[in-house]
């Protein structure tokens, strides 16, 4: 495998794993609570990152039909208990790795079209795109890097999440907050 698929896939399992910690001290009303109404919920954010992985890896490099609709996952109120979103975001993962798993090292420079819905595009930069137009090229190294930073980034975002609504005093990540 190679070295740059594997340190990617390493740390977005330990921030997964982070993840379910999280999930796992939280009721499933307080996974969907958001504690400000211009805030996401961590079910928001769980959505999130599994449509985000999804898109990049499993559709971009996999070639798999885009099946995401950023919007829906922000605007999502419930629908998922903790236990369907881990099972959700741990599905992914492993259609991301059977993708990632293939890549031989020229792979990494090899540029790919990752592909949005027209609506969610509109919104992210404006204006009225074709399908063909909505869409970002990247090569698969720069994809590996900008998901596992944004898994990250989440990551951090859930933990803050969950100490706040479970009081919780357990250092989630395994270091010291």
């Amino acid at each position: 495998m190679i070295e740059l698929v594997k340190d990617a896939l390493d740390y977005m399992n330990g921030q997964l794993n982070i993840i379910e910690k999280s999930l796992l001290l939280l009721s499933d009303e307080q996974t969907w609570t958001k504690i400000n109404p211009g805030m996401n919920s961590i079910g928001n954010y769980c959505l999130h990152l599994a449509g985000n992985e999804y898109q990049n890896f499993v559709t971009a490099i996999g070639g798999r039909p885009l099946i995401r609709e950023r919007s829906r996952e922000f605007a999502a109120e419930g629908g998922f208990s903790r236990d369907e979103l881990i099972a959700k975001l741990k599905e992914v993962r492993s259609q991301s790795e059977a993708v990632l798993f293939s890549l031989t090292d020229e792979d990494l420079n090899r540029e790919v079209a990752v592909p949005y819905d027209p609506g969610d595009w509109s919104r992210m930069k404006g204006g009225q795109p074709s399908e063909e137009d909505a869409r970002d090229v990247r090569s698969i190294r720069t994809l590996l890097l900008r998901i596992s930073a944004h898994y990250g980034y989440h990551t951090g975002q859930i933990v803050l999440l969950t100490k706040i609504l479970s009081e919780t005093e357990q250092h989630l990540s395994g270091n010291y907050h």
